[in-house]
């Protein structure tokens, strides 16, 4: 049972090498490949992707989900492994990715650990061990069997905030087997560098209404831009 890891990416020079190196490290016999998929990045993501031994490829379309879905086109391991480009998964995830499958799951996802020494946002990392639609986010990586990603129809291409939330949700809908996996993918605390704790929250909570009440993409990327200084 092989792994292929895909990463979108945009402008992620400062961490793309050193995430690249840990994952080949860390995934052992089981690695087919590594693809990033970028979405058009001004810096060096590419090519240090690509130094450091990943596919660095080109997405014909910007924004995350349609970036994931040309990088999964590609793939050719058994298990498709989302990875955002500032989190690293715990060492063991090769191994606890492979037994999860091989129990009958079909996909999951681990719970989250931030890089910090903010005590509050551990608030943030208890909740994620629970299974509900604002923990369906991509930092805490997700992993799923090639053939239910095809099956599935992959992410929406057309959406560029939220395509984890809305993919998740519709998976768990058909009743397939969902694993969380009780370890931490070590997140980036870099949307709290120039942001407060609650304005990060009610960002995200004005988000998650404007999705469920069916808002656009360009209303809410606008929105989260308007109420937050990041990236």
């Amino acid at each position: 049972m092989t792994i292929s890891i895909i990463i979108p990416a945009y402008n992620e020079a400062a961490s793309i090498g050193k995430l690249v190196q840990y994952l080949r490290q860390h995934c052992g016999d089981t690695l087919n490949e590594i693809i990033v998929s970028d979405g058009g990045s001004s810096d060096e993501t590419m090519k240090l992707a690509q130094a450091a031994g990943a596919i660095a490829l080109l997405s014909p379309q910007k924004g995350r989900g349609a970036q994931m879905n040309y990088g999964a086109s590609l793939a050719s391991g058994d298990i498709l492994y989302f990875v955002h480009a500032d989190v690293f998964p715990p060492e063991s995830f090769a191994a606890d990715i492979v037994k999860a499958v091989q129990k009958g799951y079909d996909f999951g996802r681990y719970i989250m650990k931030f890089d910090t020494k903010k005590w509050y946002l551990r608030f943030n990392e208890f909740f994620t061990r629970f299974d509900w639609f604002v923990c369906y986010g991509g930092d805490q990586t997700l992993f799923i069997k090639k053939s239910l990603f095809g099956s599935s129809g992959g992410f929406r291409s057309d959406m560029r905030i939220m395509e984890n939330f809305e993919f998740t949700k519709r998976l768990r809908q058909q009743k397939v087997r969902y694993r969380i996996l009780k370890k931490g993918a070590l997140i980036s605390d870099r949307k709290y560098d120039k942001n407060s704790w609650w304005q990060v929250q009610r960002a995200n909570y004005t988000i998650v209404k404007m999705y469920k009440r069916g808002a656009s993409q360009d209303d809410m990327v606008n929105k989260y831009r308007e109420m937050l200084d990041y990236r």
